[in-house]
């Protein structure tokens, strides 16, 4: 995708979700506000894509502001996440839409006769293979992580221990490029990727920490970390979306911050993967653990002088 495309489609998507915000378009005010659904979707659209836990920024902002609407209200929460995941689904599918295309074309081309032997073909079936640990432990262990895991002290600590974690695989030499990786890798980076439910670990965290530990140079560990993402975001949007949106009964008030949730995750996750790609050509990931450390430290520091709770 072009850069000058990029910022257009992400700048107009940001000015359609102020404006929708600023109209007040399907906002109840006694519900959760567009203006609260504007920054969730900008936290969503950035942290999805960068290695620091959208899951746990989508907890502890809330946490933080004192805003207790999705806590308190489980199906509209429901509905608000599909179009939070919807948005940053979107980006990466419109940003890597060659890649995508091309690779699909290539796995297809496996299964008519049944042998890999490029490197989109290794890479299709990386993909595919890497899916499927992190869907598994999705599908049966959604209520148990739902239930037990998110406290905002879980989050700081996994927060600092992926943050300890990705400094020390990105010291790591840059040995590899995506077409070197075999199946096992890809098991590998499905089991790692199934830890990201857990908020706080991040999803690109872990995977990108995982491509590095494999040998992955810094911008193909963000790329393929990206990749992942298309799938197993698509899952749960699909699976979330057709029984807590089309099946379900949508609860009042959520289209101002479901249109306002998609378009601020959208326009915020397109930037957010054009400024990471461009940044590990020429850094390391350094930024990104001191960012999770001070972090974690913050919400410590809310904890031990009794802002908040340590947990809901």
């Amino acid at each position: 995708m072009r850069r000058s495309l990029v910022y257009g489609v992400a700048g107009a998507a940001l000015v359609l979700a102020a404006l929708v915000t600023l109209l007040g378009i399907g906002d109840d005010p006694a519900k959760l506000t567009n203006a609260q659904a504007l920054v969730l979707g900008v936290v969503q659209g950035a942290t999805e894509l960068l290695p620091i836990s959208s899951s746990g920024h989508l907890i502890l902002v809330p946490w933080a502001a004192d805003w207790t609407y999705l806590e308190e209200n489980d199906r509209f929460h429901q509905t608000f996440d599909v179009s939070l995941h919807l948005g940053t689904l979107i980006a990466v599918g419109a940003y890597f839409w060659t890649d995508i295309v091309r690779l699909l074309r290539a796995w297809l081309r496996t299964l008519g006769r049944r042998r890999v032997e490029t490197p989109d073909e290794r890479i299709a079936w990386f993909v595919f293979v890497a899916t499927i640990p992190a869907g598994i432990v999705g599908l049966l262990g959604e209520d148990a992580i739902a239930d037990n895991l998110g406290e905002p002290w879980q989050i700081l600590v996994l927060l600092a221990a992926g943050a300890l974690l990705l400094w020390w695989a990105d010291r790591f030499p840059q040995r590899r490029a995506m077409g070197d990786l075999g199946l096992g890798h890809a098991v590998a980076m499905g089991l790692a990727q199934a830890l990201a439910l857990a908020p706080g670990v991040s999803r690109s965290g872990i995977t990108i920490t995982a491509g590095r530990l494999l040998g992955l140079d810094r911008d193909s560990a963000a790329r393929f970390s990206f990749l992942l993402l298309v799938p197993t975001v698509l899952g749960a949007v699909v699976l979330k979306g057709v029984g807590d949106v089309l099946l379900g009964d949508l609860p009042s008030g959520w289209q101002g911050p479901f249109l306002v949730g998609t378009l601020a995750a959208l326009g915020a996750g397109l930037l957010a993967i054009d400024w990471l790609l461009g940044y590990v050509r020429r850094h390391t990931y350094g930024i990104f653990v001191v960012y999770r450390l001070v972090l974690a430290s913050a919400v410590l520091v809310v904890i031990l002088t009794g802002v908040r709770s340590a947990t809901f």
